[in-house]
């Protein structure tokens, strides 16, 4: 009769050879896992450590039949710009003017004191609404996601008339330019919803090629001053090498 015991034996170990593997495998699965879960973590944090936490902003009114003191979306985009921890640098109230408008967008920009600028008015389809046209030979960069997202948030307030916006924004000499429509629920809408959660990741992304520049150049600096201090001491080692030269000689 055959015995089958050590046969029985034999597959048992195997299992248990092919669990450990199983093992292992898995382990080495989560490792990857973990891996992954670090890598995405550290690019995220890469790609955010541009984010500027406290911006100054230039807020701009376009319209030519509002004075200062009748400027409530001007009001509030300063308040709610300053309760979110930003400096607003620049107000102006100007006219629906192609030329006014694009040479102060183009002004703006310039200024060492503005990260951001916001314009409210002359977004809609009125012969005299010319804010988009005026700033878009501005724009290095178009962020049409801007415009997308504000008329996909607004069509629940006012339906399918959210067509009738041209709200945009773009980069212009590396800042963040946001173009709302003139009514106070609709810059309410695009400042609290969009442009706030955004502002100083954009604001961030769009100087940090600035920065990383301005960074090359220190580092330079600096590497070119520890070089002059290198060949200073080599001078002082071959001047007490003489000294040391001379002092034999007399000897």
């Amino acid at each position: 009769m055959t015995d089958h015991s050590d046969d029985a034996g034999s597959h048992d170990h195997s299992s248990d050879r092919s669990d450990h593997a199983h093992d292992a495998h898995q382990h080495g699965h989560d490792d990857h896992d973990h891996a992954h879960d670090d890598h995405a973590h550290d690019d995220h944090d890469h790609h955010h450590q541009h984010d500027l936490d406290q911006l100054g902003v230039a807020v701009v009114t376009v319209s030519s039949s509002r004075s200062m003191d009748e400027d409530a979306t001007g009001d509030h985009l300063v308040n709610a710009l300053e309760d979110a921890g930003h400096e607003v640098t620049v107000r102006e109230l100007i006219p629906d003017d192609f030329d006014r408008v694009q040479g102060t967008v183009d002004r703006l920009v310039s200024r060492g004191d503005v990260d951001a600028v916001i314009t409210s008015g002359g977004t809609g389809v009125t012969p005299d609404d010319v804010t988009p046209d005026a700033v878009a030979p501005l724009f290095e960069k178009d962020l049409p996601g801007f415009g997308e997202t504000f008329r996909r948030l607004s069509f629940a307030d006012v339906g399918t008339r959210t067509i009738g916006s041209r709200a945009t924004a773009g980069i212009a000499d590396g800042v963040p330019v946001f173009c709302l429509p003139g009514s106070t629920d609709a810059v309410r809408l695009g400042l609290e919803d969009v442009i706030l959660p955004e502002i100083g990741h954009l604001a961030g992304l769009a100087r940090r090629d600035e920065e990383d520049a301005d960074a090359d150049k220190d580092e330079q600096a600096a590497n070119e001053a520890d070089g002059d201090g290198a060949e200073t001491d080599g001078d002082g080692t071959e001047a007490d090498g003489d000294a040391e030269t001379d002092a034999d000689e007399t000897a």
